[in-house]
C-alpha cells in the first residue's frame, strides 16, 4: 500500500489550506485511479492516497482536536480503504466513501475519550430536537464574524466543544464547504437532518464564542 505522510510540521501546513482533491478533483480521474488500483496497481492508489491525504488530515484534526489522534485517523482511514476498495461499488464517489470512513473513525476515537462536553438538552425546537435559543434580532453573530476573519485558531477550539455527530455536520459542510447533499450522504442521514443539526450547532458555536469573547476581555483587563 501506498506511504501516507505522517510528519506533524507537513499535516499541520495543510491545516490553512485546501490542497489535495478539492474542487479539483475530478471523480472520472477518482474512478479510473480505483479501477487500476482494485487490479492491484499500486501507483494507482498511491496517486488517490496524494490527491486525499491533505484533506483527509485536516478533516480528522478537526473532528479530533488533535495532532496525534489526527494522525492516527489519517493512517487508519487509507489503511481500511485499501483493505476494503473491493466492496467499493462505485455507487457514490471515492470522495464520499472515503470522507464516511475517516469520520467514523474519527467518531470511535471521540468515543473512546469522552470529549463531547456540550449538553445536547437546551432549549428550542429543531426538527430533532430543542436547541438554545437564538440571539435577539441586531445582536453580532460571534460565529459569522469569525468564519468571516478567518480566526481558525478560536473557531477550532469551539468545534472541539460540540458533540461528536454535530461537530462531523459543521466540519463537513462549512469547514470542507460540501453541499448539504454531499453531507448528507457522507454521514448517511437525511437533507432535512443535516440542515436542521447545522442550525443547533451554529447556536451552540455562537454561545461558545460569546462564553470564550468574555472570558478574553474578562482576563484582557486583570
Amino acid at each position: 500500500m501506498a506511504t501516507v505522510a505522517t510528519a506533524s510540521s507537513r499535516a499541520k501546513a495543510t491545516l490553512g489550506s485546501a490542497s489535495g482533491a478539492s474542487g479539483g478533483a475530478s471523480a472520472d480521474r477518482d474512478a479510473e485511479l480505483v479501477r487500476r488500483a482494485k487490479r492491484g496497481d499500486g501507483r494507482a492508489y498511491g496517486s488517490l492516497v496524494a490527491r486525499y491525504q491533505d484533506k483527509i488530515y485536516r478533516l480528522a484534526r478537526r473532528m479530533t482536536a488533535t495532532d496525534e489522534d489526527a494522525e492516527d485517523v489519517l493512517q487508519e482511514a487509507f489503511v481500511k480503504a485499501y483493505k476494503s476498495l473491493g466492496t467499493f461499488e462505485g455507487k457514490s464517489r471515492f470522495s464520499t466513501w472515503l470522507y464516511r470512513i475517516t469520520v467514523n473513525l474519527a467518531l470511535m476515537k471521540l468515543r473512546k475519550r469522552r470529549v463531547d462536553t456540550v449538553s445536547m438538552d437546551v432549549p428550542v425546537s429543531t426538527e430533532e430536537g430543542s436547541a438554545p435559543r437564538e440571539f435577539e434580532n441586531g445582536r453580532p453573530d460571534p460565529l459569522e464574524a469569525l468564519l468571516a476573519k478567518e480566526s481558525r485558531d478560536v473557531l477550532d477550539k469551539a468545534i472541539a466543544g460540540l458533540p461528536s455527530g454535530y461537530r462531523a455536520v459543521f466540519v463537513l459542510r462549512h469547514v470542507e464547504e460540501l453541499s448539504t447533499e454531499e453531507t448528507a450522504r457522507i454521514l448517511k442521514i437525511s437533507v432535512a437532518a443535516v440542515k436542521s443539526r447545522l442550525h443547533r450547532t451554529r447556536i451552540l458555536l455562537r454561545e461558545q464564542l460569546l462564553r470564550q469573547i468574555r472570558h478574553q476581555r474578562k482576563t484582557g483587563r486583570t
